[in-house]
């Protein structure tokens, strides 16, 4: 496969093939029920039966497959919130793309998800008019969207907040800004905008942006050294005996987060890869594979760093799901002695692969793995 290509959703493992499965009625219920919303009542409906089937579907699909469709029906939730918006405010979606952002845009939401999004607006002349146009309709989508159990992302990284709501020239001067002028800690703060990927309106806009994305990331030593030593920042919960290091104090204490200990470790070591590649897939499994087929890691490695990555989601659902049940709020903290013993050695053993991966992403780009 090229380097520089796309991952085709179709050649991915494919989340909706329950043909046969007694999932597969629920699933087109479901998807009926998005379409046929014309409502904020029945945009609501859809999203508790996204949710009530995604909470079924855990522990019956895999962990790759199971994120990818829970991010397919929320996007299609999404496309549908944006559709009647639009219709009600009469405003075309010719001239503008709506794009995800963060877990979404990397096709990787779990159970619990806020909002990360964006606006890219075609052209430079006219931009402000039509920005003064979207920013009310962006802001409905955004309380829509709440009102259908997606929070409203505290940082404000939202498509209504006038930073994030940009004509194309714009965007790449704030990315370039970031890759070519920017310091480790706003490059550290904007590596969400780096998983962008079209959920509505002019696709070839995001498209565009992508491509120019791909073209200047992998021609920039300066701004993937960055991005490395930011990866680097976060080590793997593993202590000098091979056991965990857990969180000290707080209403957390005794645990492992494993979105932001586990799971981003490899997010962002991936995002790194298929930078240098000129990926144009924003997915964290998809970034991997394409690096192995550009012959930067080795196939056995990436496969291994896959299925270590998808334990931790597995687990991370599984955590969910079972806070779900209890009535309590959904988080991503694992208290490690509350696992089976099964699951303890393979958690340990996929955060041994992601301090491997590090390894890997020290020696490409900053030219040592030690302290890693």
């Amino acid at each position: 496969m090229d380097s520089h290509s796309t991952i085709n959703p179709d050649a991915a493992p494919d989340p909706c093939s329950v043909e046969g499965n007694v999932f597969a009625q629920d699933l087109g219920h479901v998807r009926l029920g998005i379409v046929s919303a014309t409502d904020e009542a029945g945009l609501q409906r859809a999203a508790a039966e996204i949710r009530a089937l995604m909470h079924r579907l855990v522990g019956e699909v895999p962990a790759e497959a199971c994120t990818r469709l829970i991010s397919r029906l929320n996007d299609a939730l999404t496309r549908r919130v944006i559709e009647l918006t639009c219709a009600d405010a009469r405003m075309p979606a010719g001239h503008w793309c709506w794009i995800a952002l963060g877990s979404e845009g990397r096709e990787e939401q779990t159970l619990s998800t806020d909002q990360d999004n964006g606006i890219i607006m075609a052209g430079h002349d006219g931009a402000e008019g039509l920005r003064e146009r979207l920013l009310p309709l962006a802001l409905r989508i955004n309380e829509a969207l709440d009102a259908c159990g997606f929070p409203l992302c505290t940082g404000k990284i939202m498509a209504s907040n006038p930073q994030w709501c940009l004509d194309l020239h714009e965007w790449r001067e704030r990315f370039a800004s970031w890759i070519i002028d920017g310091d480790p800690q706003a490059l550290l703060n904007a590596t969400i905008f780096f998983d962008l990927r079209p959920l509505f309106g002019a696709h070839d806009l995001a498209a565009a942006l992508a491509d120019w994305l791909a073209e200047i990331g992998a021609d920039s030593p300066r701004f993937l050294f960055q991005m490395t030593e930011n990866a680097l920042r976060r080590k793997p919960p593993l202590g000098v005996l091979h056991d965990f290091v857990v969180e000290k104090g707080g209403m957390f204490a005794g645990t492992i987060d494993l979105k932001r200990d586990a799971a981003t470790l490899f997010v962002d070591a991936a995002r790194i890869y298929g930078l240098a590649c000129g990926a144009r897939t924003s997915n964290t499994a998809d970034r991997l594979r394409l690096a192995a087929d550009a012959g930067r890691l080795h196939p056995t490695d990436v496969q291994a760093w896959i299925d270590a990555l998808y334990f931790i989601q597995k687990l991370r659902l599984k955590n969910q799901q079972s806070h779900y049940e209890q009535g309590s709020t959904m988080h991503n903290h694992v208290d490690p002695n509350e696992l089976g013993v099964v699951e303890r050695r393979e958690l340990l053993n996929a955060l041994r692969a992601a301090r491997a991966l590090q390894r890997r992403l020290a020696l490409d780009y900053l030219g040592t793995s030690q302290g890693i």
